[in-house]
C-alpha cells in the first residue's frame, strides 16, 4: 500500500508543474459524440443519472442548476438528479453503498491515493478508458488534473477541480498589527501570528470538530520541518515516523499554534463555524482553499480586503489536491453519466461552472484570470509552485487517518506529548499495514 501511495505521489507533483497551461491555449477541445451516449443506445440518451455530491454553497448550487439546464437544452430527455450530503456523511454513505445496487450512477470525490483509492480498490468505480477514447478527454485537461485520475491504472474518474490551499487573510487587520510585508519565511509567519496576538486580533481561525480542518495546519508544519523528501517518505512511503527529529518538531509546533494562536474554544467548533470569525473580521487569517473565495462573497465579506499567501514552509511547493467524478461499476445508465460528464468538464460547462468550485480549470482550454478577484493571484501561487504534497486524509487509508487524526488532536489537548506523537502513529501503521 505505502510504495503504491509513493508512486501515486510523484504523479501529482509532477503534474502540478504543468498547471500553467490552465490559464494558456492548448489542443482543441471540440471532441462531441454522436447522439448515442456511450455507442450503445443506438439513439439520443433517455433516463435518470443519479449523482451524489457533497452540499453545495449557494454559488455553486446556482452554477450547477445552468450546468444542468445547458446539458437539459441538448438532452432533455436525460434526468440529472442530484443527492447532497455532508463531506463525513458522503464518505460514509458511498463505503456503505459500496458494491450494492445502492450506488449512484456518478459520485464525487477526493482524487487521493488513500480515500479515493480506497473506492477504487474494492471496485466502486469504472474505468473510463473507453469514454477517454471517445470524448477525447485525455486532450481536454491539464497534465496536473489527468495525474489524478491515472494515478490507480487505467482512468478512474473525469477531472472537476485541482485545489490549493493557501493562507486567506485580512487586509485591514494585519495593517492594524503592523505587518507591512507578507511572511515569507516561517519564522516571519511566526512573527506575524505574534504580531496580530499582541494587537489583541486572533491570528488564525480553525474548527476542531470535523478533524480534517486543523489537520492542514499540522501537514503544512510536516513539510515545513521535515522537507519535501523527508515528507514524502513519511506521508507516501515507508518513512519512519518514530525516529525522525522534524516529526517531533512538527508536532511541537502544532501544539504551539493550538495554545497561542488559534481561536478560543477551536476543538468544540466545525469548520464552517469557525470561518464566521475570519468573516466577521475577528480572526485574520484562514487556511483555506480556491473554494474559499465564493464562500468569502456568499457570507458578505468584502472580497477586496482579503489576500492570499502561502504557507512559508520553503519547499517551493503547494498544498492542494485534485476532485473528480466517478462513474461507479454498478452505474444503471453510464452511457448518460458519460455523456454528462462530458458537458459539465467541457468548455461550456466550465464556462458555466466559472469560479464556483475552484479558481482554475481542469480544461485546458478555459481561462479564468479575470473570473473574480482573487483569481489571478491563485494563479500566479499555481504557476510559482514547484510541485504538490496533499492532505494525509488522502494519502492514508481510513484507518490511518483516524489514527493520525486521534494523536492530532490528542497533541492539542495536551493528552499527547508532541514528543510521543510520531512514535504512537508509527506503531499503528506498522500494526495495520
Amino acid at each position: 500500500m505505502l510504495n503504491k501511495k509513493k508512486t501515486a505521489g510523484a504523479f501529482l507533483a509532477a503534474g502540478a508543474l504543468a498547471l500553467l497551461t490552465a490559464c494558456s491555449g492548448g489542443s482543441s477541445d471540440d471532441a462531441t459524440p454522436d447522439s448515442t451516449a456511450g455507442g450503445s443506445t443506438g439513439g439520443a440518451p433517455t433516463g435518470e443519472v443519479k449523482i451524489w455530491m457533497p452540499t453545495q454553497e449557494d454559488s455553486q448550487s446556482t452554477a450547477w442548476e445552468a450546468i444542468v439546464e445547458g446539458f437539459n437544452a441538448t438532452y432533455p430527455d436525460v434526468t440529472i438528479n442530484l443527492e447532497t450530503r455532508s463531506v463525513d456523511e458522503l464518505k460514509t454513505a458511498l463505503r456503505q453503498a459500496a458494491g450494492t445496487s445502492a450506488v449512484p450512477d456518478i459520485y464525487w470525490y477526493w482524487e487521493g491515493s488513500g480515500l479515493g483509492g480506497e473506492l477504487v480498490d474494492v471496485g466502486m468505480s469504472r474505468d473510463l478508458t473507453d469514454y477517454y477514447e471517445q470524448y477525447g478527454w485525455e486532450d481536454r485537461f491539464t497534465p496536473a488534473a489527468l495525474a489524478g485520475v491515472t494515478q490507480y491504472g487505467g482512468f478512474h474518474g473525469i477531472p472537476w477541480t485541482q485545489q490549493g490551499e493557501a493562507l486567506y487573510y485580512n487586509k485591514a487587520l494585519f495593517e492594524e498589527a503592523g505587518i507591512t510585508e507578507l511572511p515569507t519565511t516561517y519564522e516571519g509567519l511566526v512573527e506575524a501570528a505574534e504580531a496580530l496576538k499582541a494587537a489583541g486580533i486572533t491570528p488564525i481561525q480553525f474548527g476542531g470538530t470535523v478533524n480534517w480542518h486543523v489537520m492542514r495546519l499540522l501537514d503544512a508544519l510536516i513539510e515545513t520541518k521535515c522537507g519535501a523528501d523527508v515528507a514524502d517518505e513519511l506521508n507516501k512511503g515507508d518513512g519512519d515516523w518514530g525516529t525522525e527529529a522534524c516529526v517531533t518538531d512538527a508536532f511541537t509546533e502544532f501544539k504551539s499554534w493550538g495554545d497561542n494562536y488559534m481561536n478560543e474554544g477551536f476543538m468544540a467548533l466545525s469548520n464552517d463555524d469557525s470561518s464566521q470569525l475570519f468573516y466577521s473580521g475577528d480572526a485574520a487569517m484562514a487556511f483555506e482553499g480556491t473554494w474559499f473565495e465564493g464562500n468569502i462573497v456568499d457570507n458578505g465579506m468584502d472580497v477586496e480586503n482579503v489576500g492570499i499567501f502561502t504557507f512559508p514552509t520553503d519547499t517551493g511547493r503547494l498544498y492542494g489536491f485534485g476532485e473528480g467524478f466517478y462513474i461507479t461499476e454498478q452505474a444503471e445508465n453510464p452511457d448518460a453519466a458519460a455523456l454528462f460528464l462530458d458537458y459539465a468538464t467541457s468548455v461550456e460547462g466550465q464556462d458555466l461552472a466559472g469560479n464556483a468550485w475552484a479558481a482554475l480549470s481542469v480544461n485546458k482550454e478555459v481561462d479564468r484570470s479575470d473570473a473574480s478577484a482573487l483569481a489571478p493571484t491563485w494563479i500566479e501561487i499555481f504557476n510559482a509552485a514547484t510541485g504538490i504534497y496533499t492532505n494525509n486524509d488522502q494519502n492514508f487509508s481510513t484507518a490511518v487517518t483516524t489514527e493520525y487524526w486521534r494523536i492530532q488532536n490528542a497533541v492539542l489537548l495536551g493528552d499527547i506529548d508532541p514528543a510521543d506523537a510520531g512514535a504512537e502513529f508509527q506503531s499503528f501503521r506498522e500494526a495495520n499495514q
